[in-house]
Protein backbone atom coordinates (compact mmCIF):
# COMPACT_ATOMS: atom_id res chain seq x y z
CA UNK A 1 0.00 0.00 0.00
CA UNK A 2 1.19 3.29 -0.85
CA UNK A 3 -0.26 6.48 0.65
CA UNK A 4 0.80 7.28 4.73
CA UNK A 5 -3.07 6.57 5.31
CA UNK A 6 -2.97 3.33 3.92
CA UNK A 7 0.42 2.30 5.48
CA UNK A 8 -1.33 3.72 9.24
CA UNK A 9 -4.46 1.31 8.91
CA UNK A 10 -4.91 -1.49 10.93
CA UNK A 11 -3.25 -4.98 10.00
CA UNK A 12 -1.50 -2.94 7.02
CA UNK A 13 1.07 -5.50 7.23
CA UNK A 14 -1.33 -8.29 5.59
CA UNK A 15 -2.51 -5.84 3.25
CA UNK A 16 -1.97 -4.92 -0.81
CA UNK A 17 -3.69 -3.94 -3.91
CA UNK A 18 -4.91 -6.52 -6.88
CA UNK A 19 -6.23 -5.28 -9.85
CA UNK A 20 -9.07 -7.58 -10.92
CA UNK A 21 -11.15 -5.86 -13.59
CA UNK A 22 -12.98 -3.69 -13.39
CA UNK A 23 -11.51 -2.32 -9.99
CA UNK A 24 -8.03 -2.23 -7.78
CA UNK A 25 -9.07 -3.70 -4.60
CA UNK A 26 -7.86 -3.74 -0.99
CA UNK A 27 -7.20 -6.88 0.20
CA UNK A 28 -5.82 -8.20 3.65
CA UNK A 29 -4.84 -11.84 3.59
CA UNK A 30 -3.11 -14.26 6.73
CA UNK A 31 -2.79 -17.58 8.01
CA UNK A 32 -3.07 -20.71 6.60
CA UNK A 33 -6.15 -23.78 6.79
CA UNK A 34 -9.79 -23.84 4.71
CA UNK A 35 -10.18 -20.13 3.15
CA UNK A 36 -12.59 -17.55 5.19
CA UNK A 37 -14.04 -14.77 3.32
CA UNK A 38 -14.48 -11.08 5.23
CA UNK A 39 -17.30 -9.35 3.49
CA UNK A 40 -18.10 -5.47 5.36
CA UNK A 41 -20.83 -3.69 5.44
CA UNK A 42 -21.60 -0.57 3.39
CA UNK A 43 -19.76 2.52 4.94
CA UNK A 44 -17.32 0.60 6.94
CA UNK A 45 -14.00 -1.47 5.46
CA UNK A 46 -11.77 -3.64 6.40
CA UNK A 47 -11.09 -2.27 9.60
CA UNK A 48 -14.50 -3.69 10.95
CA UNK A 49 -12.61 -6.97 10.90
CA UNK A 50 -9.76 -6.14 12.63
CA UNK A 51 -10.00 -8.06 15.93
CA UNK A 52 -12.06 -11.17 14.31
CA UNK A 53 -9.34 -11.29 11.78
CA UNK A 54 -6.32 -11.80 13.97
CA UNK A 55 -8.51 -14.53 15.77
CA UNK A 56 -9.39 -16.51 12.80
CA UNK A 57 -5.98 -16.05 11.19
CA UNK A 58 -4.94 -19.08 13.87
CA UNK A 59 -7.37 -21.89 12.04
CA UNK A 60 -7.78 -20.31 8.76
CA UNK A 61 -6.73 -18.64 5.87
CA UNK A 62 -8.43 -15.68 6.05
CA UNK A 63 -9.35 -12.84 3.11
CA UNK A 64 -11.01 -8.98 4.03
CA UNK A 65 -11.73 -7.06 0.86
CA UNK A 66 -13.07 -3.46 0.66
CA UNK A 67 -16.15 -3.41 -1.39
CA UNK A 68 -15.83 -1.34 -4.67
CA UNK A 69 -15.42 2.08 -3.80
CA UNK A 70 -15.09 1.57 0.26
CA UNK A 71 -11.60 2.23 1.92
CA UNK A 72 -9.12 1.56 -0.20
CA UNK A 73 -10.48 0.24 -3.27
CA UNK A 74 -10.66 2.03 -5.96
CA UNK A 75 -13.97 2.04 -8.66
CA UNK A 76 -13.45 1.30 -12.09
CA UNK A 77 -16.98 1.38 -12.90
CA UNK A 78 -19.08 3.64 -11.16
CA UNK A 79 -22.14 1.81 -12.54
CA UNK A 80 -21.15 -1.76 -11.05
CA UNK A 81 -22.17 -0.99 -7.33
CA UNK A 82 -25.11 -3.33 -7.41
CA UNK A 83 -25.86 -6.01 -5.37
CA UNK A 84 -25.30 -8.40 -8.16
CA UNK A 85 -22.73 -6.76 -9.12
CA UNK A 86 -20.65 -6.31 -6.80
CA UNK A 87 -21.39 -10.47 -5.98
CA UNK A 88 -19.99 -10.85 -9.77
CA UNK A 89 -16.68 -8.73 -9.10
CA UNK A 90 -15.85 -10.24 -6.01
CA UNK A 91 -16.00 -13.97 -7.61
CA UNK A 92 -13.91 -12.30 -10.27
CA UNK A 93 -11.52 -11.44 -7.55
CA UNK A 94 -11.46 -15.02 -5.31
CA UNK A 95 -10.85 -16.45 -8.89
CA UNK A 96 -7.87 -14.54 -9.63
CA UNK A 97 -6.31 -15.01 -5.94
CA UNK A 98 -6.95 -18.90 -6.04
CA UNK A 99 -8.92 -17.91 -2.96
CA UNK A 100 -12.16 -21.09 -2.97
CA UNK A 101 -13.94 -19.72 0.67
CA UNK A 102 -15.33 -22.55 2.70
CA UNK A 103 -16.77 -19.81 4.75
CA UNK A 104 -17.93 -16.71 3.68
CA UNK A 105 -18.91 -13.75 6.43
CA UNK A 106 -20.61 -10.81 5.59
CA UNK A 107 -22.23 -7.99 7.85
CA UNK A 108 -25.29 -6.13 7.14
CA UNK A 109 -25.33 -5.51 3.26
CA UNK A 110 -22.20 -7.92 3.06
CA UNK A 111 -24.59 -10.98 4.45
CA UNK A 112 -26.80 -10.25 1.04
CA UNK A 113 -23.61 -10.16 -1.38
CA UNK A 114 -22.42 -13.50 0.68
CA UNK A 115 -25.79 -14.93 -0.63
CA UNK A 116 -25.35 -14.36 -3.63
CA UNK A 117 -21.71 -15.19 -4.09
CA UNK A 118 -22.61 -18.78 -3.09
CA UNK A 119 -23.88 -19.17 -6.19
CA UNK A 120 -21.38 -17.39 -8.02
CA UNK A 121 -18.26 -19.73 -6.90
CA UNK A 122 -20.65 -22.81 -7.17
CA UNK A 123 -18.17 -24.76 -4.60
CA UNK A 124 -20.62 -25.32 -1.82
CA UNK A 125 -19.86 -22.55 0.72
CA UNK A 126 -21.12 -21.98 4.25
CA UNK A 127 -22.69 -18.49 5.02
CA UNK A 128 -23.04 -16.50 8.24
CA UNK A 129 -24.28 -13.73 7.92
CA UNK A 130 -24.43 -11.00 10.91
CA UNK A 131 -27.04 -8.46 11.78
CA UNK A 132 -27.79 -9.54 7.41
CA UNK A 133 -29.39 -6.59 5.55
CA UNK A 134 -31.75 -8.56 3.75
CA UNK A 135 -35.24 -6.20 4.13
CA UNK A 136 -35.81 -3.51 1.48
CA UNK A 137 -37.32 -0.05 2.95
CA UNK A 138 -40.52 -0.06 3.02
CA UNK A 139 -43.05 2.34 1.38
CA UNK A 140 -42.40 5.65 -0.30
CA UNK A 141 -38.98 5.54 1.73
CA UNK A 142 -38.11 2.47 -0.54
CA UNK A 143 -38.35 5.01 -3.16
CA UNK A 144 -36.78 8.11 -1.99
CA UNK A 145 -33.54 6.51 -0.13
CA UNK A 146 -32.40 5.15 -3.15
CA UNK A 147 -32.83 8.12 -5.15
CA UNK A 148 -31.39 10.86 -2.62
CA UNK A 149 -28.37 8.36 -2.61
CA UNK A 150 -27.85 8.63 -6.43
CA UNK A 151 -28.90 12.48 -6.50
CA UNK A 152 -25.76 13.10 -4.05
CA UNK A 153 -23.38 10.32 -5.91
CA UNK A 154 -23.72 12.46 -9.23
CA UNK A 155 -22.63 15.63 -7.37
CA UNK A 156 -19.61 15.55 -6.54
CA UNK A 157 -19.79 19.09 -4.67
CA UNK A 158 -22.40 17.61 -2.21
CA UNK A 159 -20.04 14.78 -2.28
CA UNK A 160 -17.34 16.70 -0.76
CA UNK A 161 -19.99 18.23 2.07
CA UNK A 162 -21.16 15.40 3.19
CA UNK A 163 -17.28 14.24 3.85
CA UNK A 164 -16.95 17.99 5.02
CA UNK A 165 -19.35 17.39 8.06
CA UNK A 166 -17.66 14.16 9.29
CA UNK A 167 -14.98 16.39 10.55
CA UNK A 168 -17.15 17.46 13.78
CA UNK A 169 -16.08 14.09 15.54
CA UNK A 170 -19.68 14.53 17.59
CA UNK A 171 -21.46 13.98 14.27
CA UNK A 172 -19.29 10.11 14.05
CA UNK A 173 -20.64 9.24 17.39
CA UNK A 174 -24.05 10.09 17.49
CA UNK A 175 -24.02 7.92 13.83
CA UNK A 176 -22.58 4.96 15.36
CA UNK A 177 -24.59 5.32 18.68
CA UNK A 178 -27.36 5.22 16.44
CA UNK A 179 -26.25 1.30 15.61
CA UNK A 180 -26.97 0.04 19.45
CA UNK A 181 -23.64 -0.98 19.11
CA UNK A 182 -20.64 0.45 21.85
CA UNK A 183 -17.11 0.16 20.03
CA UNK A 184 -13.52 1.19 20.91
CA UNK A 185 -12.67 5.30 20.73
CA UNK A 186 -10.13 3.79 18.33
CA UNK A 187 -12.54 2.15 16.43
CA UNK A 188 -14.58 5.37 16.00
CA UNK A 189 -11.55 7.31 15.37
CA UNK A 190 -11.39 4.79 12.38
CA UNK A 191 -14.72 5.25 10.82
CA UNK A 192 -14.25 8.95 11.60
CA UNK A 193 -11.15 8.79 9.12
CA UNK A 194 -13.30 6.76 6.47
CA UNK A 195 -16.54 9.14 6.70
CA UNK A 196 -13.84 12.14 5.91
CA UNK A 197 -12.78 10.56 2.84
CA UNK A 198 -14.61 11.82 -0.30
CA UNK A 199 -14.30 8.75 -2.13
CA UNK A 200 -15.23 6.41 0.53
CA UNK A 201 -18.53 8.41 1.05
CA UNK A 202 -18.87 8.52 -2.82
CA UNK A 203 -18.72 4.68 -2.85
CA UNK A 204 -20.89 4.07 -0.07
CA UNK A 205 -23.72 6.25 -1.98
CA UNK A 206 -23.13 4.92 -5.12
CA UNK A 207 -23.88 1.57 -3.67
CA UNK A 208 -26.60 2.86 -1.52
CA UNK A 209 -28.32 4.32 -4.92
CA UNK A 210 -27.69 0.73 -7.01
CA UNK A 211 -28.96 -1.44 -4.47
CA UNK A 212 -31.44 -4.15 -4.76
CA UNK A 213 -32.92 -7.15 -2.74
CA UNK A 214 -35.66 -8.35 -5.06
CA UNK A 215 -33.77 -10.75 -6.64
CA UNK A 216 -31.83 -12.09 -3.72
CA UNK A 217 -35.38 -12.15 -1.76
CA UNK A 218 -37.03 -14.40 -4.28
CA UNK A 219 -34.19 -16.64 -5.06
CA UNK A 220 -34.06 -17.43 -0.91
CA UNK A 221 -35.80 -20.63 -1.43
CA UNK A 222 -33.31 -22.05 -3.56
CA UNK A 223 -30.18 -20.83 -1.25
CA UNK A 224 -29.08 -24.31 -0.56
CA UNK A 225 -25.78 -23.25 1.41
CA UNK A 226 -25.65 -23.67 5.14
CA UNK A 227 -26.56 -20.73 6.73
CA UNK A 228 -25.65 -18.87 10.29
CA UNK A 229 -27.22 -15.51 10.95
CA UNK A 230 -25.90 -13.73 14.34
CA UNK A 231 -27.97 -11.31 14.97
CA UNK A 232 -27.10 -8.70 18.50
CA UNK A 233 -30.53 -8.37 20.59
CA UNK A 234 -29.75 -4.33 20.73
CA UNK A 235 -29.15 -3.24 16.54
CA UNK A 236 -31.06 -0.22 15.92
CA UNK A 237 -30.13 -0.56 12.09
CA UNK A 238 -31.35 -3.74 11.23
CA UNK A 239 -34.54 -5.45 13.28
CA UNK A 240 -33.50 -8.94 14.18
CA UNK A 241 -36.96 -10.19 12.95
CA UNK A 242 -35.72 -9.68 9.27
CA UNK A 243 -32.95 -12.30 9.84
CA UNK A 244 -35.88 -14.34 11.24
CA UNK A 245 -37.99 -14.42 8.72
CA UNK A 246 -34.97 -14.52 5.75
CA UNK A 247 -33.73 -17.90 7.49
CA UNK A 248 -37.72 -19.49 7.61
CA UNK A 249 -37.41 -18.86 3.81
CA UNK A 250 -34.20 -20.89 3.01
CA UNK A 251 -34.04 -24.69 3.45
CA UNK A 252 -30.58 -24.46 5.57
CA UNK A 253 -30.52 -21.51 7.47
CA UNK A 254 -30.65 -21.02 11.58
CA UNK A 255 -30.63 -18.01 13.98
CA UNK A 256 -28.75 -17.39 16.99
CA UNK A 257 -29.07 -14.15 19.08
CA UNK A 258 -26.62 -12.65 21.16
CA UNK A 259 -27.97 -10.42 23.74
CA UNK A 260 -27.06 -6.70 24.50
CA UNK A 261 -25.26 -6.32 20.95
CA UNK A 262 -26.08 -4.17 18.03
CA UNK A 263 -25.75 -4.03 14.39
CA UNK A 264 -21.96 -3.76 14.80
CA UNK A 265 -21.97 -6.41 17.00
CA UNK A 266 -18.71 -7.93 15.54
CA UNK A 267 -16.58 -5.42 16.76
CA UNK A 268 -18.41 -5.32 20.05
CA UNK A 269 -17.44 -8.59 20.70
CA UNK A 270 -15.01 -10.46 18.00
CA UNK A 271 -14.14 -13.57 20.64
CA UNK A 272 -17.86 -14.37 20.41
CA UNK A 273 -18.16 -13.72 16.79
CA UNK A 274 -15.27 -15.51 15.57
CA UNK A 275 -15.96 -18.72 17.97
CA UNK A 276 -19.56 -19.10 16.13
CA UNK A 277 -17.52 -18.43 12.88
CA UNK A 278 -15.26 -21.19 13.52
CA UNK A 279 -17.69 -23.58 14.85
CA UNK A 280 -19.84 -23.06 11.59
CA UNK A 281 -16.75 -23.49 9.75
CA UNK A 282 -15.80 -27.03 11.13
CA UNK A 283 -19.11 -28.60 11.47
CA UNK A 284 -19.21 -27.89 7.51
CA UNK A 285 -15.17 -29.30 7.40
CA UNK A 286 -16.71 -32.59 9.53
CA UNK A 287 -19.73 -32.55 7.15
CA UNK A 288 -22.17 -32.00 9.79
CA UNK A 289 -25.28 -30.88 8.92
CA UNK A 290 -26.52 -26.44 9.23
CA UNK A 291 -29.64 -27.72 11.59
CA UNK A 292 -30.05 -27.58 14.42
Amino acid sequence: MQSPEAERWPLAEHSRIVRVRPHAWHVQQAGQGPDILLLHGTGASTHSWRYVFTLLTGSARVMAIDLPGHGFTRLGNRMRSSLDCVADDVAALCRAEGIAPALIVGHSAGAAVALRLVDRLGQGARVVGINPALKPFDGIAGTLFPMAARALAMMPGLTGAAARQMRDPSRVLSLLRGTGSEISTEQANLYARLFRDRAHVDGALLMMAQWKLDGLLADLSRIAAPTLFLTGSGDRMVPPVTAVQAAARMPDAVVESIDGRGHLLHEEDPGAVAARVLEWLYRGECGLSGAS
